[in-house]
């Protein structure tokens, strides 16, 4: 079953998404969302990433209150280096922060908390996944930074997927 149908649950979301977006539940709507549904998992099921083991399932709240309290603390920063542009000049640059993280999972978890927080941009990851290149619109202290995004994200990231 697995194999005809390799994300059941991915199915079922393409096949309602086509009829909510047709506005129509006609019989050729009906079969070619049912058709979209079948064929796009089993067409991209080598895209699929690895199957995912959390080891520490508690940890997953935590980083999720750390990521939500970093997004309204860099959005405040954000608007306030907007407001104050003028007065003082942004110290925008690249950094190569070192990752112990390896887990594919766990590394798209962190690309996605990346893009969720302000003022930091995901650039490159290296082909060893050893160093991530980040783009930091306001940086004051780079070591710094560097230690707190080790701590904050990826660590509870490798105690969650590795």
């Amino acid at each position: 079953m697995k194999r005809l149908f390799p994300a059941p649950w991915l199915s079922i979301a393409l096949w309602l998404l086509w009829l909510v977006l047709n506005l129509s539940v006609s019989p050729g709507n009906l079969l070619l969302g049912a058709v979209l549904g079948f064929c796009a998992p089993l067409m991209m099921r080598k895209l699929r990433p690895q199957q995912i083991h959390i080891r520490r399932p508690g940890t997953i709240l935590r980083l999720f209150l750390l990521v939500g309290r970093d997004v309204i603390v860099s959005n405040l920063q954000v608007a306030w280096g907007v407001l104050n542009a003028g007065r003082r000049p942004l110290r925008s640059r690249f950094i190569k922060v070192p990752l112990d993280l390896r887990d594919a999972n766990g590394l798209a978890a962190l690309s996605m908390i990346c893009t969720v927080v302000p003022g930091t941009v995901w650039s490159e990851l290296a082909l060893d996944r050893s160093i991530l290149l980040l783009h930091v619109w306001d940086l004051d202290d780079e070591a710094q930074f560097i230690q707190h995004f080790k701590v904050t994200y990826e660590r509870p990231l490798m105690e969650i997927f590795e």
